[in-house]
């Protein structure tokens, strides 16, 4: 057995000490980021507070705003209705005193009468005091018989809606605490250390797509006239979801799994925007400027429910608990629980995905790409010249997202928005592409793309044109499935 001091010789010069050196600085750095997460998210947590309390209070404004009109409009009423009653019988007091003062007249005259008047005079005296107390029995006689006298009171009956507020609310709202998975990365040490470890991410150069199947386009629907798709969605089952979009109507197209036409959805009038699967059955499209978002139940082939906003309905996204519906002036968080809305007026965004919390968007005239907190602060925001009037956007398991570019690419940009790489362009016959989606546990893409039947290289993306001629007619809107 060697000697304890042959082990201990180049202790100091060996590996292991740079090795624990370098451990010891990424526990540190751990630390470190952890604890600037952690103030951040007290600060976030702050933040969100104050902007509770907002909503509270400005709720309760509206609420007091919308009591004291009502209010002031029963008190108004009341008012109306209490003077035309006053009126009615004042004139009626009027009338009555002027009888009452003209009987008292002839009371004194007929005392006159009767201890100076002649014969003659006194007979006719009597004649018109009979004449007088005739018309005066009548016109009490036609009181008594008309509705002059009936009594009117005012009676008040309170809104049954309104007495229901003071019966079925039970409370201003609800707090909830929505937590959401850690996303910070932190630096991985060697295996057999006991800190937080990120899993391994395949870098953006290794992302190369692989053509599957091309969907099967209907004989009658192969014309740009007949076919215009705005969204593209891969279902849970793997089976595929065209939102075709024209001025005067729309439609949900349904696609088998091996990219055969299957059946209508459901149809609706006027142009659509946007789709995205939200849970079971259920998909959410974007109706424009109808400011609606309807969900249709795919299976029954039925519109379920239609929501109703104060804006453009122009993308949507959904992570199966709420939704986010974007515009190019805000967005609107749509709880699925209980249908209420929270406005975020800085998130704007033609299209929308949601990926572990985050918001991003892309906006068709700057030429940018957005990643924003489900609080609307502004994560990152990547630019670069392979992106040009960006579209549809999806994101992987892995974070990476997916955007597709009008100059006929398809490009990924990394989780954190510094790089990107093109993975598909014209030569792999992406031309004129508008929609995209991935299929995240099993790595399944498809984009909307661009065909001829006879290969002709025609850019026809007018919609719904009266004068295409026969060289237009013979492209047609699919779209290619890919493997990542």
């Amino acid at each position: 057995m060697k000697p304890l001091s042959d082990f201990l010789k180049q202790v100091k010069s060996s590996a292991s000490v740079q090795l624990f050196e370098k451990d010891l600085m990424n526990v540190k750095e751990n630390f470190k980021e952890i604890t600037k997460y952690l103030k951040s998210r007290l600060k976030t947590c702050k933040g969100q507070k104050t902007r509770a309390a907002e909503q509270i209070r400005s709720m309760r404004k509206s609420v007091d705003k919308f009591l004291n009109k009502l209010e002031q409009e029963i008190l108004d009423d009341l008012e109306t209705k209490q003077s035309e009653l006053k009126s009615k019988m004042e004139t009626i007091l009027q009338q009555l005193k002027a009888e009452a003062n003209r009987i008292s007249q002839l009371q004194n005259e007929f005392s006159q009468m009767t201890q100076y008047a002649t014969e003659l005079q006194m007979y006719v005296g009597l004649r018109e005091i009979e004449k007088t107390t005739s018309e005066a029995a009548k016109y009490i006689k036609d009181l008594k018989s008309g509705d002059q006298l009936d009594e009117v009171n005012l009676e008040l009956t309170i809104s049954s809606e309104l007495n229901s507020i003071l019966k079925d609310v039970k409370s201003f709202g609800n707090i909830h605490i929505n937590t959401r998975p850690f996303t910070l990365q932190v630096n991985a040490g060697r295996n057999d250390q006991a800190q937080y470890v990120v899993p391994t991410i395949q870098p953006i150069q290794q992302i190369k797509p692989s053509l599957l199947k091309q969907l099967t386009i209907p004989q009658d629907m192969q014309s740009m006239k007949s076919l215009k798709i705005c969204a593209c969605r891969i279902l849970p089952d793997g089976k595929y979801l065209i939102l075709d979009s024209h001025k005067a109507k729309s439609n949900l197209l349904l696609f088998s799994n091996n990219g055969m036409f299957m059946r209508e959805v459901v149809k609706f009038r006027g142009r659509s925007y946007d789709s995205c699967f939200v849970r079971n059955n259920i998909v959410a499209v974007a109706l424009g400027i109808q400011n609606q978002t309807a969900l249709v139940d795919v299976k029954k082939n039925k519109i379920s429910k239609s929501i109703n906003l104060s804006q453009n309905c122009n993308s949507v996204a959904s992570d199966g608990q709420i939704l986010v519906v974007s515009n190019n002036d805000k967005s609107a968080i749509v709880s699925l629980n209980d249908m209420s809305r929270t406005i975020l007026e800085g998130v704007v965004g033609e299209c929308v995905a949601l990926f572990k919390g985050n918001i991003y968007a892309s906006i068709y005239d700057d030429n940018k790409v957005y990643c924003y907190t489900h609080t609307g602060d502004t994560l990152w925001t990547f630019i670069h010249d392979d992106i040009m009037s960006p579209q549809g956007l999806t994101l992987d398991k892995n974070g990476f997202v997916y955007v597709v570019s009008s100059n006929k690419r398809v490009v990924v940009v990394s989780p954190e928005g510094k790089t990107c790489k093109t993975i598909l362009s014209e030569a792999d016959g992406i031309r004129d592409p508008w929609a995209i989606d991935i299929n995240r546990e099993t790595g399944i893409i498809i984009v909307s793309t661009q065909i001829s039947h006879d290969g002709d290289d025609d850019n026809d993306d007018s919609d719904d044109s009266d004068d295409s001629d026969d060289s237009k007619k013979k492209s047609y809107q699919t779209a290619f499935v890919y493997k990542i």
